[in-house]
């Protein structure tokens, strides 16, 4: 059953366009009545980025809280997963996230979390949707029982301190200079603190927002002025955050950046190390590079992979009992210290393996080389282009191409009309020609 609203990551889509003030209100009502069980006083946290439609569109939704009855504690600009460790820290019945992620300000985007601080899942989905779509006037509040909102001004500083914990006990931060890149975003001011207090030399870039500015040439979709900065100011580590800091980026000391499966590979290595592995692997997507399952191998460690999102592998991490997983573009889920992935505490994990190995992070985070590996994407207007039997005939040709030793992944965006092509394997030559034959293909179709 195809959703109306719901993408992969929440609902998300053009403020004022596809996320307007009368849909925020409706999606408060729907989600306040679908999560209204028992008899007790209902709560709900609400927290935002950057963006200026986020004012918009956070009163939008707490006129929808209130009118069925539910309170509203608002957060203010805070992190994706501050927002889920809060959602259960003050026992509220649902938590919202206002985000569009690492997207543009023109967009925006709506995140629930349950009383668990684990987003719903496709059966919620569905039942919000439902009751989006249908006429809840009957089912509103009666005058004295309408809900109340305030703002929560400790939210950023339990954060905090709750990051902090995520570190192993004593260890300090001393001696690291680090250039911190908040993306402009809802870790402005969150990350640069716990890093401070940790003792750490913080550097901050994408910490000044202005409700346009997010992810605009800085933050982890644009390392570029974060590996300028290192290398300008000689720091040890850069650490680049996406808008709603729910990803992570790494910089080294010369200034090359390391992705989510290198950082994946680092933590599973220590966790390891320490017997802090819930399960003998981690999990991460089909995106991930073939380098990473090939040196978790020589580790003893499995790699299952999902579909794309990191709700997906999140999944499967609850369901197989990991507690590591993550994606190739920063989202790492730590599940011993949270419900979603967390940028801060990921960096955090890889500062303490910093501190204890002693080596420089260029070092310590080159586990393994990566295969190559291409990805290109069409743009198409309608359609299903990956339906046609010329795209089909393409595909199964570069998989000939490509053997066994190599991997070809073809998927749709869940965010926008593009597909994606991606290949890799031992050699460049022959992924860049399976990419280049599909791409082609698709191309055509989707004329």
């Amino acid at each position: 059953m195809t959703r109306k609203y719901f993408g992969t990551d929440g609902i998300r889509g053009r403020a004022n366009g596809v996320i307007t003030p009368d849909l925020a209100l409706k999606v408060g009502q729907a989600t306040g009545l679908a999560f209204g069980r028992g008899d007790h006083r209902h709560r709900v946290v609400i927290g935002k980025d950057t963006r200026l439609s986020g004012y918009m569109i956070e009163y939008a939704m707490v006129g929808g809280f209130t009118s069925v009855g539910m309170d509203v504690m608002l957060l203010g600009p805070m992190p994706t997963p501050a927002v889920a460790m809060l959602t259960r820290s003050m026992r509220a019945d649902l938590g919202v996230m206002i985000s569009a992620s690492h997207n543009a300000y023109e967009d925006n985007g709506i995140k629930l979390f349950g009383p668990d601080g684990y987003k719903l899942n496709d059966d919620l989905e569905r039942e919000i949707e439902a009751l989006i779509d249908a006429d809840l006037s009957p089912r509103l509040s009666t005058s004295q029982n309408l809900g109340r909102a305030k703002r929560i001004d400790s939210a950023a500083a339990r954060y905090v301190e709750f990051a902090k914990r995520t570190m192993p006990r004593n260890m300090s931060l001393e001696g690291l200079r680090i250039v911190l890149d908040c993306a402009n975003g809802a870790a402005y001011k969150v990350a640069p603190e716990a890093l401070w207090e940790l003792g750490a030399e913080v550097i901050t870039i994408g910490v000044d927002p202005d409700g346009f500015n997010i992810n605009r040439d800085v933050g982890s979709t644009h390392p570029a002025t974060l590996v300028s900065k290192v290398r300008e100011l000689r720091a040890d580590i850069g650490i680049a955050l996406d808008g709603d800091a729910d990803r992570v980026l790494i910089v080294d000391e010369q200034g090359q950046v390391v992705d989510g499966d290198q950082l994946m590979a680092v933590i599973a290595r220590s966790w390891l190390e320490d017997g802090r592995l819930s399960a003998p692997g981690i999990v991460a997507t089909v995106m991930s590079n073939l380098g990473l399952e090939r040196y978790l191998a020589g580790l003893g460690l499995s790699l299952a992979r999902t579909a794309v999102g990191d709700r997906y592998v999140l999944e499967h991490m609850r369901s197989h009992g990991f507690n590591l997983g993550g994606e190739q573009s920063g989202h790492i889920i730590l599940s011993d210290f949270g419900t979603t992935g967390d940028g801060l505490v990921a960096a955090l994990q890889l500062l303490a393996v910093v501190k204890r190995m002693e080596k420089p992070v260029s070092e310590v985070c080159h586990c393994f080389e990566p295969l190559p590996q291409i990805l290109k994407n069409v743009r198409y207007k309608a359609g299903k282009p990956l339906e046609q039997q010329p795209v089909l005939s393409a595909i199964e040709a570069a998989k000939q191409l490509l053997g066994e030793s190599g991997r070809l992944v073809i998927r749709p965006s869940g965010t926008e009309p593009v597909i994606r092509v991606m290949a890799e394997g031992d050699d460049r030559v022959l992924v860049e020609r399976a990419v280049d034959d599909v791409v082609e293909a698709v191309t055509k179709a989707a004329a």
